[in-house]
């Protein structure tokens, strides 16, 4: 039976355990926007079809590079007039929101370009992220234990004994596998749209390395200390 209190005889040490490295980022995720504006219903309905096929067929050729590609809410309604009374609509507004993920950074850079001189497109991003299933994550938590070995047995030195169990470990503070990474992991993003400029060269972005931690409780037995 594990033996939970303290005594004289097998006396205890608990510490803490950190675990930080800085790692470049696995994929960067970019929210592209698509509008369309008129008077006529139907005709903003088929600017936003046209405009929105055009942004998705830039990114599906991207191939494999992209890791992930939805679209999101889709909204289209009517501007009423400011002047007069009664529902007299001015015009329809409509949009489209796209998420895309890439792996390829130097392709990002390029896309980026092209998707922002479309017309009525804007592109906000990108946020520089990990995969849920990172190996940065499991290098973070073995660096929080190795960490956390070392300040016991430097605790137990000092009193002139060893450590002799280990009793407990837990997780005391790494963020989940998946969770946001902005603002805390990720660069500010910018956003781009449209001007009706001449095709502009690709952008060079430099990916921002992400930080990623880890924070450890370990629970040690250890030999009696001749004091």
């Amino acid at each position: 039976m594990t033996q939970e209190h303290a005594t004289p005889d097998a006396p205890q040490v608990t510490v803490r355990g950190e675990g930080r490295l800085e790692v470049d980022p696995e994929f960067a995720r970019i929210w592209l926007t698509v509008s369309a504006r008129g008077t006529d219903r139907s005709a903003t309905l088929a600017d936003l079809t046209r405009r929105n096929a055009r942004v998705l067929d830039l990114v599906k050729a991207h191939g494999d590079t992209v890791q992930r590609l939805e679209t999101g809410r889709l909204s289209i309604s009517p501007e009423l007039g400011r002047r007069g009374r009664g529902e007299r609509v001015h015009a329809y507004v409509g949009r489209v929101r796209v998420t895309a993920e890439l792996t390829d950074f130097t392709a990002l850079g390029e896309l980026v370009t092209r998707l922002a001189d479309l017309d009525m497109t804007s592109v906000d991003g990108p946020w520089w992220e990990l995969r849920p299933d990172s190996p940065a994550y499991a290098e973070a938590r073995r660096l929080a234990v190795t960490e956390a070995v070392r300040r016991a047995r430097t605790y137990a030195e000092a009193l002139g004994t060893s450590l002799a169990s280990l009793l407990e470990l837990s997780d005391a503070g790494l963020p989940g596998p998946g969770a946001p990474m902005h603002p805390d992991f990720a660069g500010a993003p910018m956003a781009f749209a449209t001007e009706g400029v001449a095709e502009a060269p690709p952008l060079d972005l430099e990916p921002q390395r992400q930080t990623v931690t880890a924070e450890v409780v370990a629970r040690f037995t250890m030999a009696p200390p001749a004091l």
